[in-house]
């Protein structure tokens, strides 16, 4: 730890002379450390310095899937409890001295790091995001975006302003099977979108976040205050901590951590802008260990007509008390045909409906006289010639991920391909990201205020009313 700590010091006395000269923007006030705005320019040929900022199990997961692109380097962690922070050393610095540290500000102070993944719990993406942003450094969020629906458009307007790269982490857009269910969409192999469905079903503790919480959890070996940051003030309670996704305060639920993904992946292959309407229900049915959000949520979502596709309803679910068999999947169901698909595989069905509608069976064609059943005939025979009374045959078509398709690695690729380019364009940038989230955080606000939300996904703002206010950015706890 000494020699990090006297590198971080140089990095310090760095600061502080571009300081003196006016080259540094602080944004957190008097007593957070200078920022240095990140001046490098990433050449094609340089590598790419992150730092990751959250090393939870996703931290974890992000981390090895950003590694496992070439020219790509960690050179800093950040984590409030000191346990992720000296496995962190152990998992990614065998062979180097990592910089480790519990305050995310000394990550974006220093100068070798280009871009930061942050995987932090949810309250804490918007503010992390802008600051990071705001000190010249690119940005990997997770999912969802923000918290809450007016946090949106700040992380937006610091996008823009800043000129960098920014992806939010839904990854299974870059699968080659979200890939191939955007083409056939687009080609129109089903027709008209009229219905998408999707269920995520679970029936396990570690599923139900209920993660294992480390015998050492307390507040010397973890920084309570800090990761409340504007969240109610509470006593030190180790399951908030470590299984923050169940509680209302830090994360968002079912909703933002489990429709984020599926909306997502509606929204890129339908190319939709969101939902106008959305509503939910739900209950706390099996769970009942202390979290205060559902583990059985159902939501429908109405999608208007553009010129991208034609209105159609989604209806989303996730039942963490499914005792019986559970078969997870999407269905985006057309005029001609249907996709079912999941991160690895899609089937393609092809279902056209003759043009002739038939008669007899349960129809009211037996309920007519003998005289009017023949003119009937007549008319139908004039109106559907016999090639109009068969339908094509259903035609199936099943595709599978190549062996080495790695949705996870392929997202990060594209993050790293547009930093290098000095682009802003990814694919899910924070304008696609909100447009993802709202809906997902405005299912929440239907369930927990038991009303129908209205959204205009074009403004991107909540109709009739403001959306409700979360606490401004400058009253958190550093």
């Amino acid at each position: 730890m000494t020699a990090t700590r006297r590198t971080f010091i140089k990095t310090l006395s760095a600061a502080s002379a571009l300081a003196a000269v006016g080259g540094t923007q602080t944004v957190l006030g008097n007593t957070a450390p200078a920022y240095i705005p990140n001046l490098r320019r990433v050449s094609p040929n340089d590598k790419i310095r992150i730092a990751t900022i959250g090393m939870g199990i996703q931290g974890n997961y992000d981390t090895m899937a950003a590694l496992r692109n070439p020219d790509v380097e960690l050179v800093a962690v950040a984590d409030l409890y000191d346990g992720r922070l000296e496995h962190a050393k152990t998992a990614f610095g065998k062979d180097k001295d990592l910089f480790a540290t519990r305050d995310y500000r000394e990550i974006l102070t220093r100068p070798d790091v280009d871009a930061v993944l942050i995987v932090t719990p949810d309250h804490w993406h918007d503010h992390i995001t802008i600051a990071a942003l705001q000190a010249g450094k690119h940005v990997y969020c997770e999912k969802p975006m923000v918290q809450h629906l007016n946090e949106g458009k700040a992380v937006i307007d610091a996008w823009k302003k800043s000129g960098k790269t920014m992806q939010v982490g839904s990854q299974r857009i870059s699968s080659a099977a979200f890939q191939e269910a955007k083409r056939m969409v687009q080609a129109g192999e089903i027709g008209p979108i009229n219905y998408v469905e999707s269920n995520n079903d679970r029936f396990n503790a570690i599923g139900a976040w209920n993660y294992s919480i480390p015998t050492d959890a307390s507040t010397a070996t973890l920084d309570w205050d800090r990761f409340l940051g504007d969240a109610p003030k509470r006593p030190f309670d180790a399951k908030r901590f470590f299984r923050w996704r169940n509680y209302k305060d830090y994360g968002t639920g079912v909703a933002g951590d489990l429709f984020i993904h599926l909306i997502t992946g509606v929204h890129f292959v339908t190319n939709t802008l969101g939902p106008t309407r959305i509503f939910s229900s739900g209950n706390l049915a099996y769970w009942k260990d202390g979290r205060d959000v559902p583990d059985v949520m159902t939501s429908i979502m109405d999608y208007p007509k553009t010129d991208q596709h034609d209105a159609f309803q989604m209806v989303l679910r996730v039942n963490f008390a499914n005792a019986g068999k559970i078969s997870n999947v999407t269905r985006i169901i057309g005029n001609e045909g249907t996709i079912e698909f999941s991160e690895e595989n899609l089937i393609l069905t092809k279902k056209k409906l003759p043009k002739a509608p038939g008669y007899n069976g349960y129809d009211s064609f037996f309920t007519f006289t003998p005289q009017v059943q023949e003119e009937f005939k007549k008319q139908y025979d004039v109106q559907y010639p016999p090639e109009t009374r068969t339908a094509e045959p259903v035609k199936e078509v099943k595709f599978e991920s190549p062996k080495n398709d790695d949705a996870h690695a392929a997202h990060f690729a594209d993050f790293f391909k547009n930093v290098r380019a000095g682009s802003q364009g990814t694919i899910e940038d924070p304008v696609f990201g909100f447009r993802a989230a709202a809906p997902v955080l405005a299912c929440n606000e239907s369930y927990f205020e038991q009303k129908v939300v209205e959204w205009d996904p074009v403004t991107m703002t909540r109709k009739g009313q403001a959306a409700k206010a979360a606490p401004p950015v400058a009253k958190r706890k550093k």
